[in-house]
């Protein structure tokens, strides 16, 4: 796998989300939170938008933050001119390349958008920018076709060519397919920005950076339109612990980052969302705490220090009876087997009946109804 570089763009396409809207204050600490863990680079917005959305990419770029900054504009001169005010290091041209979005979104030609792409990275080298391609829906784009735009991106001097799975359609064996095609007529960066209407986000993303793909798209929490984009969180981790390649970002600062995102664009994080969701190292099964028990690594990937977390267990309906005597004796009570089995069948009654696990007061007084003889620690 060649060298991978992240491209984050929760400030842009995670803000595409529906119904998200950051302020100046959240995007700016956004931004600074990403590039203190080392994010390499960032979309930080549509310049087009208008003055307030150019005011706060001005302000991000002014911080001099260590991070390459990224704005996203269409391929046409109203985006680029808004894109030559904002002081950011790249600028990602974005233009149709399939047949259906030529056709009936733009009303053009193939030959047009190949003439498009030729003129405008040439005024946007004019202007200072340097520029990525972006092509839109290139996941659904004729192949023979796609193969003419990358060549044309390369000839026309830009760097990269973003290659969009837009409605995330494909899979990681024909991402990879196709990645590995643009990679064997073209020497450019190649970033891999895919949605995942599918839940395959991640898993084509890994696939594009083993086929060739230098970058990666992602978002905290796997924010953006509709389903989302690949998450930052889950594609660092994989990287790691897949294939050996390290980013060098702080994977110990996405607890931190993963709720200023959750605060800021009012979507919460699903409690099994890997990686950053709250109970995605809890462990209640009884084998698996038993496991758990005996040696963490039984039933832990990785250890969860790694993103700042630690495991725990709780009680619950499918709780063992190791369980509750661990849990009994972190409250200073002893449980022979016998009482251990007596307080389990009541910890599942109570978990089925209120949805919930036990809290101590709980397991307390559980062992105080069935267990007179025994005395509770002050």
């Amino acid at each position: 796998m060649t060298m991978v570089t992240i491209n984050d763009t929760t400030l842009r396409d995670g803000e595409q989300t529906a119904g998200v809207a950051f302020s100046p204050d959240e995007k700016i600490a956004i931004a600074c939170a990403l590039s203190k863990a080392g994010v390499p680079e960032m979309e930080i917005g549509i310049p087009v938008m208008g003055p307030a959305e150019l005011e706060t990419i001005r302000a991000i770029t002014a911080l001099g933050l260590p991070t390459q900054m990224m704005v996203w504009g269409r391929m046409c001169e109203k985006d680029m001119a808004a894109a030559a005010l904002c002081n950011a290091d790249l600028v990602n041209l974005s233009i149709p390349i399939s047949d259906i979005h030529i056709e009936y979104k733009l009303n053009r030609s193939r030959e047009w958008v190949l003439q498009t792409i030729r003129d405008f990275v040439g005024r946007a080298f004019d202007l200072g920018l340097d520029v990525c391609v972006g092509g839109e829906d290139a996941s659904r784009a004729d192949a023979d076709f796609l193969m003419r735009v990358v060549d044309t991106v390369q000839a026309a001097g830009a760097r990269r060519f973003r290659f969009a799975d837009t409605l995330g359609l494909l899979d990681p064996f024909s991402t990879w397919s196709c990645v590995k095609q643009l990679r064997d007529i073209s020497d450019i960066e190649i970033e891999i920005h895919a949605h995942n209407d599918l839940g395959l986000a991640t898993a084509n993303t890994l696939a594009a950076l083993r086929a060739g793909a230098t970058h990666a798209s992602t978002t905290v929490n796997g924010l953006g339109e509709r389903a989302g984009n690949a998450a930052l969180e889950e594609v660092v981790m994989a990287l790691r612990h897949l294939y050996g390649v390290e980013v060098a970002i702080d994977s110990h600062q996405f607890p931190s980052i993963s709720r200023m995102v959750e605060l800021a664009s009012g979507q919460n994080v699903a409690i099994n969302k890997s990686i950053v969701g709250e109970g995605v190292f809890t462990h209640e099964a009884g084998i698996h705490v038993d496991g758990l028990l005996k040696n963490p690594s039984n039933y832990q990937g990785f250890d969860p220090a790694e993103v700042g977390r630690q495991y725990r267990t709780i009680l619950g309906k499918h709780s063992g009876s190791r369980a509750v005597i661990d849990a009994y004796a972190k409250l200073g009570l002893l449980l022979s087997d016998i009482e251990a089995e007596v307080l389990l069948a009541r910890i599942r009654d109570h978990a089925v009946a209120t949805k919930n696990p036990p809290t101590a007061t709980d397991l307390k007084r559980f062992y105080l109804e069935n267990a007179h003889y025994v005395a509770i620690p002050s």
